[in-house]
């Protein structure tokens, strides 16, 4: 490979490193023809972009990036590939129900919301990780339950007052 195609490589690396707000470092070597087509399908289903990539080319991408990713450089030891994606447990929940039935990949580390995560131990606590949009229902819920126990009330306020007025009506006939 020449000089020009690795400048290229990195270049369009670091694009798409950029483009994406979450970085998984994964290891998926020794894995077979069809398990690892397997998983780049699941990949595309789920959005998230899969790349396999040389350390070296992906050491230089990272260093060209907006972000800073050099607590990652420790992990780029044997091959590697790389998970983009938007959404930020997205990843971790793919390779924990992918793992259910292969071997691997094994989770190298991860830059998920500017926080940094060493080591396949930290799965569980990254797919448990909640994404932006479940956040956001989460906020507008519980802003919704306080408005909702006021509407409840005042419903069964109106209920039982009419309650009343019908008794007293009543009892004056």
């Amino acid at each position: 490979m020449t000089r020009e195609e690795k400048n290229a490589i990195i270049d369009q690396l670091t694009e798409q490193i950029n483009t994406y707000g979450h970085l998984y470092i994964a290891d998926i070597s020794t894995m077979n023809a069809g398990d690892t087509s397997d998983l780049r399908r699941k990949c595309f289903q789920k959005e998230i972009k899969l790349i396999v990539v040389k350390n070296t080319l992906l050491k230089k991408a990272l260093e060209n990036a907006e972000k800073d990713y050099s607590p990652l450089f420790e992990v780029l030891k044997d091959p590697s590939s790389i998970m983009l994606s938007d959404t930020a447990n997205i990843p971790a929940k793919l390779i924990k129900e992918f793992r259910k039935s292969h071997e691997k990949p094994i989770l190298k580390a991860a830059l998920v919301e500017e926080s940094v995560y060493i080591g396949d131990e930290q799965l569980d606590a990254l797919a448990s990780l909640k994404s932006k949009e479940e956040l956001i229902g989460d906020v507008i819920m519980l802003l919704q339950s306080p408005m909702k126990n006021v509407l409840s009330a005042l419903q069964s306020g109106n209920n039982i007052l009419t309650g009343v007025l019908q008794t007293l009506s009543e009892k004056e006939n």
